[in-house]
C-alpha cells in the first residue's frame, strides 16, 4: 500500500503543482478583469477558446463563473496546502486532498452534464475537462487511504522521520 500511496502522491503533487498556476492565471481570466492579466495569457486562453471551442470560457454562463470563483476562493488555496502537505510529508494531506476532490469532482459533474446536455461540446472539449474528474477521483482516493510512515516526501524527509529521529 505503501508504494501506491507514493505513486498517488507524485502524480497529485504534479497535478497540483499545475493547477496551482493554472487557476489564477487562467481560470482567473472567467471571472476577474482581463486588463489586469498580462496580454500573452489573455492570447493564450483566447487561443485556448477557439482551438478547442471552448463555449463555456467564451459565453461566461452565470453558473460557471460561479465555480470558478469556488476554484480560486476555496479549491485554490486548499491546493496550495495540499502542494506543501505532499512536500513536507503531512498526515492531513488526507484531509485536504479530499476537500479539494470532492470540490472539485463536484464541479466537473455540473460541468460535464451541461457539455453532454447541451450537446454544444466536442469530443476534443470533454477528452480537455474529463482528466480533471479523474485527478478528483485520484484526490479522493487520496483522501480515503491511510497515510503511510514510510513514505518518503519531496523535502526533506516526513514529519514522522523526523520525530524518530528527534
Amino acid at each position: 500500500m505503501g508504494g501506491f500511496v507514493k505513486l498517488l502522491d507524485l502524480l497529485l503533487f504534479i497535478y497540483f503543482f499545475f493547477m496551482a498556476i493554472v487557476a489564477p492565471l487562467f481560470d482567473g481570466q472567467t471571472a476577474l478583469p482581463k486588463h489586469i492579466f498580462h496580454p500573452v495569457l489573455v492570447d493564450l486562453k483566447s487561443w485556448y477558446t477557439e482551438e478547442c471551442g471552448d463555449y463555456l470560457v467564451s459565453e461566461k454562463p452565470h453558473f460557471f463563473v460561479g465555480l470558478i470563483w469556488l476554484e480560486l476562493l476555496f479549491a485554490w488555496p486548499i491546493c496550495l496546502l495540499s502542494l506543501y502537505a505532499i512536500a513536507a510529508g503531512k498526515v492531513w494531506i488526507k484531509t485536504t486532498s479530499l476537500l479539494y476532490g470532492v470540490s472539485t469532482l463536484t464541479s466537473m459533474v455540473v460541468i460535464l452534464s451541461e457539455m453532454k446536455n447541451s450537446a454544444k461540446a466536442s469530443d476534443k472539449l470533454l477528452m480537455v475537462y474529463y482528466p480533471f474528474l479523474g485527478f478528483a477521483v485520484l484526490a479522493i482516493l487520496r483522501g480515503l487511504l491511510p497515510h503511510s510512515s514510510k513514505s518518503v516526501s519531496i523535502g526533506k524527509g516526513s514529519a514522522i522521520s523526523r520525530k524518530k529521529r528527534a
